[in-house]
């Protein structure tokens, strides 16, 4: 009998040895000067060349940080049958340094170990190394820090600052994927940076280039991805300084004039036709309908590039699930109130869906244009990963967010200010912050204005004397709708009213002139157009209910410690028993509620879909594991991904937060498949 560890190492050459077949079988020789003993990748005359002989990049965009560790095999399984040779992914900065100099890459940021576990598999990878990466995530890949330097940086530019910040992370990147490079045994093959569509600081652009050949040798091609017109082809191309410009376009785009137009800003010879991010689907914000492209015209668009020996990355392959904070959004060109976030979904109508599946048209129309061009057989069709509804679980209300206030926020990081600060300034990165401050009410109704607001505010009152447990409801303002003042009603108190202002983070800009995109009130308050003074911050810690450790995806992403697990417990018994107190208390008060579904054996765990209908804004969190943001009032997203990792044997805890007004009989259900019918034309109305 062989052993394990024998017959992995066989099965492994086995699987080299047919990529090196798929990928060689049938191509044409390269330079006559190739050394045979080495491994190269280079590009002559308009082709890519790979160990002396032409290669055809049929890949596919999946990023690592949208996929739980545990299903980064399987997904990358999924793409091989599909027929795909390379992988392209982005390396946002944020998730690799939450803090200053403080750096992870395991967890979910196990950047090398996705990569080698690619390698193994027969992939070369495109390695997309920011550090600004835009890929529809928070501020575009870059940390939320960068938003509390004074004086405010200017982002993708020569500013000096900046690029001393780029410099010093990329000295922490750039030299692990040094031994990842080909020519150095690994198998990233290009090294990318975008920016055509964002300005024309050809300066920045070369000081990119160098610090990146600094830190990757010569060898190495690096290349920029812009869209295919003159206008961010010229902003974005560097071609004298040897950097290969791509170009990305949909499918109903004529992919030969597009790679002509690209052909004009490479140098002669250097311009093999590639569409880096070959649209397989598109991205949806909420409140509109789920985007979607069709199956037959996506994938007679690929032949007609495949078939004229271009290459192309389908983006995405795999989308995945902006799992916590980190889903982005976008403004339109001219106006930042015009803010659109993106779903927790990123499933793209990508061939591979959000949960794995392939038993789809996309994926198999795709798959038999793509077989044409190999010269080895594909992998077998894949079977689905088996998916569970495991039915209703039922909430209990344990505390709301002003009863836990003094558990939910650190003191030693509450900010007193004179006017209120942005987010970013008093070290809150993601989630809500509290404002509050006081005022002396008149008789009758009072106006509250706010000129500017990231991203959606929630406005309660109440007597500064007594009780505050329980404030009442004003109102939301939200940084899309027409500013208007906030009429509060009178209260009569005998003492000052305490205004309590509570702003959710939905996701900072990620695209366009308005990626700097503070959080926070970032104006004065004005209470009948007298500012109000002596505001209190209090930074909503939400990272005691999950894993989400300082800033979001970091090193102990997937889990929870004991501690941290007990902690609930601990502030039910602090704050007693406030169970099944939905119907006593305010229904538009922000309030967490928590349920249990038990799973008798590991055998039990499958992937889920935890179902938000009824309910209105919130996070939720399963085991300690947040899986991102729900809204089904306004969809079109009614259920968030639970990957079957996430699940164990036992018991396994539910906790919701929701902002506004709880399902009438506090249930959730744990349903098999996503619904994507939701709401709709709610979220811009005037």
């Amino acid at each position: 009998m062989v052993s394990g560890s024998v017959f992995d190492a066989i099965l492994l050459s086995l699987v080299a040895f047919l990529t090196f077949l798929s990928y060689s079988s049938g191509s044409s020789p390269c330079s006559t000067t190739y050394q045979g003993n080495s491994r190269q990748f280079w590009i002559e005359n308009d082709r890519f060349c790979k160990d002396g002989v032409s290669f055809q990049i049929i890949g596919g965009d999946m990023h690592y940080f949208r996929i739980v560790p545990e299903y980064w095999k399987d997904r990358l399984l999924r793409a091989k049958a599909l027929g795909l040779n390379t992988i392209q992914t982005y390396v946002p900065w944020n998730i690799h340094e939450p803090q200053p100099q403080e750096y992870t890459f395991d967890g979910f940021a196990n950047l090398e170990a996705y990569i080698q576990l690619a390698h193994e598999l027969g992939f070369l990878i495109m390695l997309r190394a920011g550090p600004y990466i835009c890929g529809e995530w928070d501020l575009g890949g870059f940390p939320a820090w960068l938003l509390s330097i004074e004086p405010a940086l200017e982002l993708r530019s020569s500013d000096s600052t900046y690029l001393s910040l780029v410099e010093r992370w990329w000295g922490v990147l750039l030299p692990k994927m040094a031994p990842l490079l080909y020519q150095n045994g690994g198998p990233i093959i290009m090294v990318e940076n975008e920016y055509g569509s964002f300005g024309s600081d050809k300066n920045y652009l070369r000081h990119l280039t160098k610090l990146a050949r600094n830190h990757l040798g010569s060898e190495v091609i690096l290349y920029t991805t812009d869209g295919a017109g003159d206008a961010t082809l010229s902003n974005g191309a560097i071609p004298g300084d040897g950097v290969y410009a791509a170009v990305d376009f949909d499918t109903w785009s004529n992919s030969s004039i597009k790679f002509e137009i690209q052909k004009k800003y490479n140098l002669p010879g250097k311009s093999p036709p590639l569409s880096s991010e070959f649209y397989t689907g598109w991205l949806t914000h909420w409140g509109e309908k789920l985007a979607t492209t069709d199956a037959s015209s996506t994938s007679a668009a690929l032949d007609k590039i495949l078939s004229k020996n271009g290459s192309a990355v389908l983006y995405m392959a795999h989308g995945g699930t902006n799992f916590g904070f980190f889903s982005g959004a976008n403004t339109d060109s001219n106006d930042e109130s015009a803010y659109k976030p993106d779903l927790t979904s990123y499933d793209y109508d990508a061939p591979i869906k959000e949960y794995g599946d392939v038993n789809n048209a996309k994926y198999k129309e795709l798959r038999k244009v793509i077989r044409k061009y190999a010269a080895a057989p594909l992998p077998s069709f894949p079977s689905n990963i088996l998916r569970e509804a495991y039915g209703i679980v039922k909430l209990n209300k344990i505390f709301s967010l002003f009863e836990a206030l003094h558990l939910l926020s650190n003191p030693t990081k509450t900010v007193v200010s004179e006017n209120p600060l942005p987010m970013e300034s008093v070290g809150q990165m993601y989630g809500f912050m509290l404002y509050v401050s006081e005022y002396t009410q008149k008789k009758g109704n009072s106006a509250l204005s706010i000129s500017k607001i990231h991203d959606r505010a929630q406005v309660f009152v109440s007597c500064s004397e007594g009780d505050k447990s329980n404030p009442n409801f004003v109102g939301v303002i939200e940084r899309w709708k027409k500013r208007k003042p906030l009429s509060i009603p009178y209260l009569g108190c005998s003492s000052k009213i305490t205004l309590f202002i509570l702003v959710e983070n939905m996701g900072r800009v990620n695209y366009g002139s308005y990626i700097y995109d503070r959080k926070g009130i970032l104006s004065t308050v004005q209470i009948n157009n007298l500012t109000l003074p002596r505001w209190k911050m209090y930074p909503i810690q939400l990272d005691h209910l999950s894993v989400l450790i300082k800033s979001g995806l970091t090193k102990k992403f997937a889990y929870a410690t004991d501690e941290k697990i007990s902690l609930l417990r601990d502030m039910k018994n602090y704050l007693g028993n406030f169970r099944n107190r939905h119907e006593d208390s305010n229904s538009r008060s922000p309030a967490f509620y928590e349920g249990h579904l038990n799973l008798n054996s590991t055998s039990m765990r499958k992937d889920t879909f935890l179902s938000f209908r009824g309910w209105n804004k919130g996070v939720a969190f399963v085991n300690n594991f947040n899986i991102g943001r729900f809204w089904p009032k306004v969809g079109p997203q009614c259920t968030l991904y639970v990957p079957a990792p996430i699940l164990k044997q036992g018991e396994n805890t539910v906790v919701i937060f929701e902002l506004d007004s709880a399902n009438s009989d506090l249930t959730v259900e744990f349903v098999s498949d996503p619904d994507f019918s939701c709401g709709l034309n709610k979220f811009h109305e005037k």
